[in-house]
């Protein structure tokens, strides 16, 4: 039986728009070399990559990191998922815009979970009040290039937390402390203990009334990965997911009428969630 999902105030128990292909299936990486034969080669190369990490590294945080070395060393911009420096701009105007029409003020603290080489961060610094906007990432590399950011764009004065973390138990951040905690394609590169690790976490360091904006790779298929960078999800999964650490989530529709491919859920503290704006 199909979960209900909340889409804004109604409920759903459908996922429209999204296909049940499975990426990770043969047919579906034959079909697609066929289709585009001359992005066969990078994919070979992140498949080699792929297998030499998985030997090399501990954990998927560790594998994670290694990629992004990797990829910040060839581009930053790429590297966060951007295919160039226009499209870079596009996606991170499109989150800061998304939250200021849900209601974020100058006064929001602000908790930007992979925030990478603040693609979007750049915008919520300038916007927040000083010292409210915390950044946190796994990657050493792509934090450089975020200071890189804040200094090319003069926002020095606002204050800016930079944080290198571990993993995603938020141990060293403040209880209670967020009122925004967003995270904006990192659910989409994370296996299963991963986001759960989050989602346990999480709620210990957001405010009352706030809220836990996330983005993820939508399935209505098979849960699938390609490699260990792209994982996809059904909704319901996620939705169970947050609930059982006390959390309640809903899709948010109003997200999928944007030029992006992930889909996006907000998690609040039980049920209840601060008024947004229209």
């Amino acid at each position: 039986m199909p979960v209900p999902i909340r889409t804004g105030s109604a409920a759903s128990t459908a996922e429209p728009g999204t296909p049940a292909k499975n990426r990770a299936s043969a047919l579906h990486k034959v079909r697609y070399a066929v289709r585009h034969p001359q992005r066969v080669p990078r994919y070979m190369r992140r498949l080699a990559r792929d297998l030499r990490l998985r030997v090399a590294t501990r954990d998927h945080i560790a594998y994670y990191r290694a990629v992004m070395r990797d990829d910040t060393a060839r581009n930053p911009e790429a590297a966060v998922g951007s295919a160039s420096h226009e499209r870079w701009l596009a996606l991170g105007e499109m989150q800061y815009d998304y939250l200021l029409r849900h209601g974020l003020r100058p006064d929001d603290r602000l908790l930007d979970i992979g925030c990478g080489n603040l693609r979007a961060g750049w915008r919520f610094i300038d916007y927040l009040d000083a010292g409210h906007y915390h950044g946190i990432d796994i990657s050493p590399d792509i934090l450089l290039a975020a200071q890189e950011v804040v200094a090319g764009r003069g926002l020095q004065a606002k204050l800016p937390v930079l944080s290198l973390v571990r993993d995603l138990r938020l141990a060293a951040l403040p209880e209670a402390h967020f009122t925004v905690v967003h995270a904006h394609s990192v659910f989409s590169h994370s296996p299963r203990e991963v986001i759960d690790e989050c989602l346990a976490h999480v709620g210990r360091v957001l405010a009352p009334g706030g809220y836990f904006d996330f983005t993820f790779n939508r399935t209505e298929g098979p849960e699938h990965h390609v490699l260990h960078e792209d994982f996809y999800y059904r909704t319901a999964t996620l939705v169970r997911l947050a609930a059982n650490h006390g959390l309640a989530a809903r899709f948010m529709g109003d997200w999928e009428e944007l030029p992006h491919r992930q889909s996006k859920i907000r998690v609040t503290h039980g049920d209840t969630h601060r008024n947004e704006a229209a």
